[in-house]
């Protein structure tokens, strides 16, 4: 059986192994590949196992053989799922892998908003401590948490992970879970409260129809002056213009990103040029304890689908 992986090297770029996908077959791993050489590389596999690479109607119609897409990740919009759907071809994501990771990635982002240590840090190292009068110096301002408010938008797994590291941090929790706001819990609440009561809103939510640019003018005017705004879930959730500007009046006190609209991130984006906006390069993700879970889920995804037991079988949108 062969085994074509399309764009390995972030999921391992040398610190893992493929071992696991090797005892099913040959496998061929490619670091990356592009749109061009996606059905030549692909050829006579009957499995493909990919995390960015868009396999289309066209790629398909090119690679007859294949059974099986295995997606190193949660999200699968690089899948033409209707063209899948039609040749009976399994497609199989990895819902969950990354939580902790990310849960700690997003308040590692607050953190630095609050303290602005790797800013501190090299100041000492450039000579301001000790040039300085007084026995401590900051160049920013320093923000407490406790008794501040963090308002979850998309309040699954990952939201609730953040939610409980915030609680140990003395931070009061609101969550927004879907359309209506609704929820017996006593921190489900609608979007409208969530937004005007945050001091730090953190978005979590998948990019789906209804939530993509959920972030943008009219929501932002809802908001708290002086908010805080994490994002390290889906770029589409933010219309950056709209953010970028928000940050320039001041109405956005900062922003902490790990995701963009289009990665890598252009030259063109607005945010690049926005005061108090910290952007990190889509790593919330990419832990190697994370790595190493999302590796092994994918080996069984395709050990089960292999033994006639699919699991995390990704099922086509009705129309």
């Amino acid at each position: 059986m062969k085994i074509v992986i399309l764009d390995g090297y972030t999921e391992n770029p040398g610190d893992l192994s493929w071992e696991g996908f090797e005892s099913f077959g040959e496998v061929t791993v490619y670091d990356r590949t592009p749109p061009e050489k996606v059905a030549e590389r692909i050829g006579e596999a009957e499995i493909v196992i990919v995390n960015k690479v868009s396999i289309t109607e066209a790629v398909l119609q090119q690679c007859g053989n294949i059974r099986y897409i295995g997606v190193l990740a949660t999200g699968y919009n690089v899948i033409d799922l209707a063209a899948t759907s039609a040749r009976g071809i399994v497609v199989c994501n990895i819902p969950s892998y990354g939580t902790e990771a990310v849960g700690q990635y997003t308040i590692a982002l607050l953190m630095e908003i609050c303290h602005h240590i790797g800013h501190h840090a090299e100041a000492v190292q450039a000579g301001k401590w000790s040039a300085g009068e007084d026995w401590c110096f900051w160049d920013y301002p320093l923000i407490e948490l406790s008794g501040k408010t963090i308002g979850i938008i998309g309040y699954g797994r990952i939201g609730r992970t953040t939610a409980r590291i915030a609680r140990a941090f003395g931070m009061k929790v609101l969550a927004y879970e879907g359309d209506d706001g609704g929820g017996a819990e006593d921190d489900v609440v609608a979007l409208d409260v969530l937004l005007s009561q945050s001091d730090v809103i953190s978005l979590h939510c998948p990019l789906l129809p209804s939530t993509e640019g959920i972030i943008n003018q009219k929501t932002i005017e809802k908001m708290k002056t002086g908010v805080i705004l994490l994002n390290d879930s889906r770029g589409p959730l933010i219309v950056e213009q709209d953010l970028a500007d928000a940050l320039k009046c001041g109405k956005v006190y900062a922003a902490a990103l790990d995701v963009v609209s289009v990665e890598p991130i252009q030259p063109d984006n607005p945010l690049l040029q926005a005061p108090n906006c910290l952007i990190t390069p889509h790593i919330a993700w990419a832990s190697k304890e994370s790595r190493k879970r999302l590796m092994d889920f994918a080996v069984e995804n395709l050990s089960r689908f292999l033994e006639g037991r699919p699991i995390n079988v990704v099922i086509p949108p009705h129309k």
